[in-house]
């Protein structure tokens, strides 16, 4: 790598680390004989697969001049940083040199926008074409579909990624335009629209005739800044829930602002919402694989997310009616829902409870969390109704279990997602 390479790398590596849709689960794209790298699901990322690997991303931009002056991106037009672009060569050496160093598995590759969105968008679909072409290269690919730009060069960007990702960026309409005036949701849902129809197009076409081309296999993704505009937990996770329902989104990222302007119209922050930001990926999880809807995580009543317990907890504690849970005889649904018990937790009850009543010592060693999970619940050998239910005094005794432990008071806030 020369001199002025590497210093292209260090400063497009590190503007891209603001866009947080990265992930290369959902890929089953195979190596072959003649071929460079496998996507079985400074500038690196880590993330995880489909089947929970591990796995190094190289994570860049193409540019980070810019022809539009939103507020809240360290890119834009008006703010004075040091500008670069690669050239297509550039990022295609970068990607097979890393990979044959074994650094990276696979290419995050997304871009300001420079001269138009099609000048910027043929200019993704070359790299990715170039690497599965020209250098079969079977690695993970994962490109940024630019608003504006053309349906065809949309389309041939889903022919060579495993994954598109077109960017919200804010959680309204109304938001979007005060912070980025030039920018608007029709833009936006336009690329959407035509990856949900594409990709359900392919897969029908595939089910007919083997040899149709794998379009955009992992398939699309967004991302919603947090905190830079004044939307409400409830606000968002409506928005996730009808992207995920109506454009079959496969991921809604949430980024919390990172306050990087004194712009007016933003909000004065010390520090990016990180707490925030994890509540909603706690709750965005429950609703995509423990079987809950924004309406009972949020609610008029409680707009936003508690910031002291995860939404799981704060459900429990809401709902007083709905427990304990007696999990020798509750249906799996609703053992789902008890805090402190996961999906494969949950599972292995429903299975061991065939040959014996579950008591607290098979709880535990089936990996449930104990700490959480006695005050809504019911096994052979406990029965708590007999103590009452008080959700303020079980609230109470949950965040100060969490805080006496020291180090892993730091834990408790952490991103708990299988509990």
């Amino acid at each position: 790598m020369n001199e002025r390479t590497a210093e292209k790398l260090t400063i497009l590596a590190d503007a891209a680390k603001y866009d947080v849709s990265c992930s290369s689960s959902g890929s089953k794209r195979r190596n072959t004989p003649d071929g460079l790298g496998n996507a079985t699901g400074m500038g690196i990322c880590h993330t995880y697969t489909q089947d929970g690997r591990c796995v190094s991303l190289l994570k860049i931009l193409l540019t980070n001049h810019c022809i539009f002056d939103c507020a809240y991106c360290v890119s834009r037009r008006s703010n004075d940083v040091k500008r670069a672009a690669f050239t297509v060569d550039e990022v295609v050496d970068l990607t097979l040199n890393f990979y044959r160093r074994n650094y990276i598995e696979g290419l995050f590759l997304s871009s300001g926008i420079f001269k138009s969105a099609d000048y910027t968008m043929e200019r993704l679909v070359r790299i990715a074409k170039n690497l599965r072409t020209e250098h079969k290269f079977n690695g993970y690919i994962h490109l940024k579909a630019i608003p504006g730009a053309s349906d065809e060069l949309i389309h041939e960007a889903g022919l060579y990624a495993d994954r598109l990702s077109v960017n919200l960026e804010m959680p309204s309409e109304m938001s979007l335009k005060k912070v980025a005036p030039e920018k608007n949701y029709a833009e936006v849902y336009q690329p959407m629209n035509f990856l949900k129809s594409s990709i359900t197009g392919y897969r029908e076409e595939k089910r007919s005739l083997m040899k149709t081309p794998n379009f955009a296999p992992a398939g699309q993704s967004t991302q919603m800044v947090i905190g830079a505009s004044p939307e409400s937990d409830q606000d968002i996770l409506k928005l996730a829930t009808s992207l995920y329902s109506e454009q079959q989104l496969k991921r809604v990222y949430y980024s919390g602002y990172v306050p990087i302007s004194d712009d007016s119209r933003l909000p004065t922050l010390s520090a990016p919402p990180l707490r925030r930001e994890n509540r909603l990926y706690q709750a965005d999880w429950l609703m995509r694989f423990y079987g809950f809807s924004a309406e009972e995580i949020v609610d008029d009543a409680n707009p936003n997310l508690d910031p002291e317990v995860d939404p799981k907890l704060a459900y429990a504690l809401r709902n007083p009616a709905s427990f304990p849970v007696d999990v020798n005889k509750a249906p799996y649904e609703m053992i789902l829902r008890i805090p402190g018990v996961g999906v494969k937790s949950a599972k292995k009850i429903v299975d061991a409870r065939r040959f014996r009543p579950l008591r607290r010592e098979h709880l535990r060693k089936i990996g449930v969390v104990w700490k959480r999970a006695q005050y809504f619940l019911i096994c052979a050998d406990k029965d708590f109704r007999q103590l009452g239910f008080d959700p303020g005094i079980i609230r109470q005794q949950v965040i100060h279990g969490a805080s006496k432990t020291g180090r892993h008071a730091r834990d408790a806030d952490q991103l708990v997602l299988f509990g």
